[in-house]
């Protein structure tokens, strides 16, 4: 029997995780020995570093581009491109539901790297389109956009599917295989930071220098070779299979469950714990509302990482902004291109991450007895402290930078290069990175953890919608900042990034991110865990 690309073979709902729920690409049971587990995730991590050199070798210098060449200003550039960041995070949604609920994630991972390579096709396309009188075509600034949100579901579609297909390559009823799947996540952002890294340095370079025909055009080539290296894979691959009954629809039942047994007064008993019991008349055929109660336990550490992805945001628009007045020379002839900067953050990761888990993980795993060192929830807050700490540093960082622009008499002056070298925002690069490690891996960990077994694509897709918000908040709050600073004369984003005032907004974005880590705390305590921690003195 042929599998039909994992959506055409199903299990009954009641029936338990273990391997009898994958199959290989025969269709027959999957066996630890032959398929799933290193091996395959190689493939699969192959396409995600073509992904991320081909996003990345774009996204990472667009405010250069569009303040360039398509001649937008600063605070209009940087709200484009949050709320181009946030429809990008946020379709993920949809793309694990098409996943879980029809296609599959080989499928779906497949028709969205196609779509990836039309969308950035279109996008070298646009760049290259001749300006008559050295002005915008009126077809050159829609094609972009248009390709630009092309990709955008492309990569709604990639995103939360291949992640899971690389997690589901691993058996989390084996103890070995539940311990690769914890260094998976961490060696899965591993190599996307190293993907960022050579992408930002090398496309930035060539944007800058040589053409944007050319730097986007190179992303392009970099994805068809991603999708033919995942394809060569899919013989040794473990497929998940899907569940009869649509897994979207048996959630909706749960939650109809639980508003029934919301409105049936008195009907509820309640624990000495304060757990809820099921309706004492409910009989077995009337859906269990856990499902449902599990998911909106999830919401309230969803709501409270929001701010992390606001400040997130900024270190691909404002922060590439700072940069390039700055003095970039290495030597006589060379300039640092203000967004390969961000390679600082990817190197911090990439030092990083070895260390966490190899180093801290076994340390800390001696005294918590947990296999992953921490919890997923002390993981994520950790970062966020981390972040706390970046956002102040950056402030400060500006508040030297407008004052030597002052000291040297450049404040009108947008265009000269204030002598304050660019190495000054290493620090707030490296640790944005540290934080990433520990709040973007452990989000992606938790979600995928804590999501009913069937749609661990949409947990995932929970990860990006946390940037995905946090950029439409950053676009938001950008945007009514430059008004409501502007009608004093005195805009927080001027043009003139040597009157602005970037410090205020980050100084701002730090007592948001403090009063976040407070409403985490509190979440996080009161936190169950949907599956019991496993410790070494359970196995």
């Amino acid at each position: 029997m042929e599998l039909d690309l994992d959506s055409d073979l199903f299990l009954p709902s009641s029936q338990p995780e273990s391997m009898l729920e994958f199959v290989n690409s025969k269709g027959q049971p999957a066996t630890r020995s032959t398929t799933g587990g290193w091996t395959s995730a190689f493939f699969i991590v192959g396409i995600e570093v073509a992904e991320k050199f081909a996003i990345y070798g774009i996204s990472a210098n667009l405010i250069t581009y569009l303040t360039g060449p398509l001649g937008e200003g600063t605070a209009t550039a940087a709200s484009q491109l949050n709320t181009w960041s946030g429809v990008t995070t946020m379709l993920p949604l949809l793309g694990a539901f098409i996943a879980d609920s029809w296609l599959g994630r080989y499928r779906t991972v497949v028709y969205a790297s196609l779509l990836y390579v039309l969308g950035l096709g279109m996008l070298t396309v646009s760049s290259i389109i001749p300006s008559p009188s050295n002005r915008h075509s009126s077809f050159q600034k829609p094609l972009f956009f248009f390709s630009l949100y092309f990709l955008a579901f492309a990569q709604g579609g990639h995103k939360p599917c291949v992640q899971a297909f690389g997690a589901d390559q691993f058996d989390q009823n084996d103890l070995q295989e539940r311990l690769s799947k914890n260094s998976f996540f961490n060696w899965w952002y591993f190599s996307i930071c190293v993907s960022f890294s050579v992408a930002v340095v090398t496309m930035s370079y060539v944007q800058d220098n040589i053409s944007w025909g050319l730097g986007f055009g190179i992303p392009c080539g970099i994805m068809v070779l991603g999708l033919i290296l995942f394809l060569l894979g899919t013989r040794t691959y473990r497929y998940f299979v899907l569940e009869k009954e649509n897994p979207f629809i048996r959630v909706r039942r749960s939650f109809v469950a639980l508003a029934r047994s919301w409105k049936s007064k008195g009907s509820c008993l309640v624990r000495e714990t304060g757990d809820v019991n099921r309706l004492p008349d409910e009989d077995n055929t009337e859906p269990s509302a856990e499902e449902a109660k599990g998911l909106l336990r999830l919401f309230p550490i969803w709501a409270t990482c929001v701010i992390y992805g606001v400040v997130f945001a900024q270190s691909s628009t404002l922060f590439t902004k700072q940069a390039s007045t700055l003095d970039r020379r290495i030597g006589k002839n060379f300039q640092v291109p203000p967004a390969a900067l961000q390679v600082f953050s990817s190197i911090a990761i990439i030092c990083f991450i070895p260390v966490y888990d190899k180093l801290l993980v076994p340390l800390t795993r001696k005294f918590t007895g947990i296999p992953s060192g921490i919890t997923m929830l002390q993981r994520i807050g950790t970062g966020m402290v981390l972040s706390l700490l970046a956002v102040v540093v950056a402030a400060l960082v500006e508040i030297k930078r407008l004052n030597t622009a002052k000291e040297y008499g450049l404040v009108d002056k947008p265009k000269a290069p204030i002598p304050m070298s660019v190495w000054w925002m290493v620090p707030q690069y490296a640790l944005f990175g540290m934080a990433d490690v520990f709040t973007i891996v452990g989000l992606q960990e938790f979600f995928y953890d804590q999501v009913p077994d069937a749609l661990h694509s949409l947990g995932l897709a929970f990860c990006p919608s946390v940037l995905g918000v946090g950029s439409f908040t950053s676009s938001f709050l950008i945007s009514v900042i430059d008004k409501i600073s502007s009608k004093n004369g005195k805009s927080w984003f001027s043009n003139n990034l040597n009157q602005a005032h970037l410090d205020y907004f980050y100084w701002f974005l730090a007592g948001l991110t403090g009063f976040e880590i407070v409403l985490f705390l509190y979440f996080s305590k009161i936190y169950v865990y949907r599956k019991k921690l496993c410790t070494y003195a359970d196995v």
